[in-house]
């Protein structure tokens, strides 16, 4: 089912994580040293991830040039949907070019702390790690005929590298709904449904 991003206020700090990656090693948010940080709640089966993953490899690439530290995370219930696991983030990352640490949020207390919604959700954080963006990848969906660009995400980053505001109001990213655990599911998240 597809669900919008919440939109998390603007100036949220970035919760602190540490949390081990596809391939075993483990990152702490402060591991991912820049001027800006963006923080991406992906899984490797979402229509909605595949269908922009190859583009935004490519975007973060371009970016991590200029100083964007970047990590990418999986909080799905991986017993409900196991290829988003591991194994399927290593063949996503592989497949999509993904150069960042894309993490394993089993628990779940990562996506909750940062209120994420769906897949992709993208948090842009700025040199003091308060949030600066929140919102969508560009104008694109899998099947509105919008070309995959980045444009919404590149605007976004090349004003906080600018020490300037993100103009709102911000789109909100569009996926498919974070696969919670049952019984895991946040307050927050019940109180808004």
């Amino acid at each position: 089912m597809a669900v919008s991003s919440l939109m998390v206020p603007l100036g949220t700090p970035a919760h602190d994580f540490e949390l081990p990656s596809a391939d075993g090693t483990t990152v702490k948010l402060a591991d991912l040293d820049g001027r800006a940080l963006l923080v991406m709640f992906l899984c490797n089966h979402c229509p909605y991830v595949r269908h922009i993953e190859g583009q935004l490899g490519t975007v973060v690439a371009e970016y991590a040039d200029r100083g964007v530290a970047a990590v990418g995370i999986c909080s799905n219930d991986l017993d409900a949907y196991p290829v988003d696991g591991p194994a399927g983030m290593t063949d996503q990352a592989r497949r999509a070019g993904f150069q960042f640490p894309y993490l394993v949020d089993e628990g779940q207390q990562v996506a909750a702390a940062y209120r994420a919604m769906c897949t992709p959700d993208l948090f842009v954080y700025d040199a003091g790690r308060r949030l600066a963006y929140r919102g969508a990848f560009d104008d694109s969906t899998p099947r509105n005929g919008q070309p995959v660009t980045g444009a919404l995400l590149r605007q976004a980053l090349d004003r906080v590298l600018e020490g300037q505001p993100v103009p709102e109001p911000h789109r909100p990213s569009m996926g498919c709904s974070l696969k919670w655990r049952p019984g895991n599911q946040p307050s927050w998240l019940i109180a808004s449904g």
